[in-house]
């Protein structure tokens, strides 16, 4: 399937080919990377299209102050990603070495105990969003129409929240075993679904936001129960084999593994919950500015999620074929991967970058009910600079999943907790209160990415990695 040509697939190929005849990467490893990442990269264009969708719809149908109901109801959705997408880092390396050490007994354990341990941490989170979605959003405005529109969005998709924790396991555990397609087909198929659901609530049944919080919801439990038969059958009709199964009768906590999940998982949950908690006091301060420049901010952070997607690719591909390699004890191809991988997801970051400025504008009236809105000069030129202070993420994101992959998930924690409350809240808070203005905002973006780049540099290069990763690799092959 892998062989089959489409655009992502082959602009991939050609950059890739590009860096190896300047000397920058392996021929052999970017066909491999390609392989794993323009699925995932498929897939993240999906899931952020659907928070892109919400904000696009609403936006039309129920102008600027929606969209900033919706935009400060982000945060806690982005707070349940956090915490699934974290622990699932733990399956993925689990899974990535096991499946290449020949280790298939241990798989279904880690994954069942994975989920497991997912459920526990995110059903009480979604509960809070329904139980209490005014007074969460109440924290961020005293707006009383914004208030209103964001609590009954995040109300909805608190629903959800179980099932899109769930939907991160399972899309995990198959990249650990060298299955990015089948997630990627899920997800989008997940995707497409919410956007014709939130057509149908939206515009069809005039439910406004929570139309848009019950497509959102609705699409997650569809993908997760997918998940659920096609590991359990090890296969799914219309999508096609599993490489791994999972029997559902088998034991669904295994002390060993739930200690490996939550001690890779605990750095990265912080290191995904830093961005989400700095968007409380970000989104705060963007407030400070007025509705316009807050309806801008969120549209361009709609925008910037759509741009970072490649990370998403290139993150969980040097995860998976670093773990891969580490389950074979072969640390040098895990460094190759590592740098290689890097330079390449750089490289596809740059020309995404370039296209987003060359169009800004154009997009960026997607959003709005009214072209000649001020909104939209303010949210092109914040377009204009995200895409550019995107670029230092291609590093970033890739060196994560490398990171990941070995176990050696601190030092990108502290990357980004300095980059986000050293840097990116205070250049916001001082735009919002001094005479920077709006380039203070324009400095946060830079400070998100360049920082956690240059850390993740550093770390990956210095080699200790090599030492944490044998604490976590399988002492055995077992067969079956």
């Amino acid at each position: 399937m892998f062989s089959l040509p489409n655009p992502l697939r082959l602009v991939l190929v050609y950059i890739g080919l590009a860096l190896a005849r300047v000397g920058l990467i392996d021929d052999a490893n970017v066909r491999r990377t390609v392989d794993l990442a323009w699925p995932r990269i498929l897939t993240g264009l999906a899931r952020m299209s659907k928070g892109a969708a919400d904000v696009a719809m609403v936006g039309v149908a129920l102008g600027e102050v929606a969209i900033a109901g919706v935009g400060f109801a982000g945060p806690y959705w982005g707070m349940a990603f956090a915490l699934g997408g974290g622990l699932a880092a733990g399956t993925i390396a689990l899974v990535s070495q096991r499946y290449s050490a020949g280790a298939y007994d241990e798989l279904g354990q880690a994954i069942r105990t994975s989920g497991v341990i997912v459920l526990a941490v995110s059903a009480p989170v979604g509960a809070l969003f329904v139980l209490a979605p005014t007074e969460l959003i109440s924290v961020l405005t005293d707006d009383a129409r914004t208030i209103r529109y964001g609590a009954d969005y995040l109300r909805v998709l608190g629903f959800g929240v179980p099932f899109a924790a769930l939907n991160l396991v399972g899309s995990r555990a198959l990249i650990g075993a060298d299955d990015a397609w089948t997630p990627m087909v899920l997800r989008a198929t997940g995707a497409i679904a919410n956007i014709g659901l939130n057509a149908v609530f939206i515009f069809g049944l005039g439910l406004g936001v929570v139309g848009a919080g019950l497509g959102t919801a609705l699409s997650n439990a569809l993908i997760a129960a997918a998940f659920a038969v096609g590991l359990a059958r090890g296969r799914l009709p219309l999508v096609g084999d599993f490489p791994i199964s999972v029997d559902p009768t088998g034991r669904y906590f295994v002390r060993e593994f739930a200690r490996d999940i939550t001690t890779i998982g605990l750095p990265v949950i912080g290191r995904g919950s830093i961005w989400t908690v700095a968007r409380f006091p970000m989104l705060a301060f963007v407030g400070l500015f007025g509705p316009q420049v807050v309806a801008a901010y969120i549209v361009a952070r709609r925008i910037w999620g759509l741009m970072n997607t490649p990370g998403w690719g290139f993150g969980l591909a040097t995860s998976s074929l670093v773990g891969q390699a580490l389950g074979q004890d072969d640390e040098a191809s895990a460094a190759i991967y590592g740098r290689e991988i890097s330079v390449f997801s750089a490289a596809t970051y740059l020309l995404s970058a370039v296209l987003v400025v060359a169009f800004a504008e154009q997009i960026v009236v997607l959003f709005v009910d009214d072209p000649a809105s001020k909104t939209v000069p303010i949210a092109r030129d914040f377009v204009y600079v995200a895409a550019l202070a995107i670029v230092p993420q291609g590093v970033a994101s890739s060196l994560d999943g490398a990171l990941d992959a070995t176990g050696d998930t601190r030092w990108p924690f502290y990357g980004r907790i300095v980059s986000m409350f050293f840097l990116a809240v205070p250049f916001t808070y001082l735009g919002a209160t001094t005479s920077l203005g709006l380039l203070g905002i324009y400095l946060s973006f830079f400070a998100e990415t360049t920082v956690p780049a240059l850390v993740n540099y550093w770390r990956f290069r210095s080699g200790a990695w090599r030492r944490i990763s044998r604490e976590y690799r399988p002492d055995q092959p077992s067969g079956g």
